[in-house]
């Protein structure tokens, strides 16, 4: 069974914060999946909450996870601190929000994309294609966490 705002079970948000896009996926903790979702403008003024606000309405997870940009040395990236003043901000929501090290998710967002472009899936590139994916792997990567940590 597809994972649906109605089906909505023991899910979760993932976002892949940038400074001018967000990369939004939702993950199934039974299935342990993620789907790309869909990408959240940044303005001047800040992420677009309104729609943040529908996301969490609609598809009412039990958990926000927010990737951490890490360099490859595991050392906090510098867009790092807006990444934890965004998930700061998530708590308006009531949600427990966690992080999760995004460490080379653009790069694996983009091989995935580009895999599917091979295969004949997608036909050109949008600006938020590669971070709907990559917070997708986002999600990933904390569901096997959780399962590793349940085990």
């Amino acid at each position: 069974m597809p994972d649906t705002p109605e089906n909505n079970s023991r899910t979760i948000l993932a976002f892949d914060f940038g400074h001018r896009r967000i990369g939004v996926a939702v993950g199934q903790r039974i299935t342990q999946s993620a789907t790309p979702l869909t990408v959240v403008a940044v303005t001047a003024d800040g992420p677009d909450w309104l729609a943040i606000e529908r996301l969490i309405r609609d598809w009412q997870p039990d958990r926000l996870i927010v990737g951490l940009p890490v360099h490859a040395d595991g050392s906090e990236a510098e867009i790092g601190d807006a990444a934890r003043a965004f998930a700061q901000e998530l708590d308006r929501f009531a949600v427990p929000t966690e992080f999760v090290d995004e460490r080379f998710s653009s790069r694996e967002a983009e091989s995935v994309f580009r895999a599917q472009r091979q295969a004949g899936l997608r036909k050109r590139v949008q600006k938020g294609d590669i971070d709907a994916i990559a917070a997708a792997i986002i999600a990933e990567r904390w569901l096997a966490v959780r399962r590793a940590n349940d085990s």
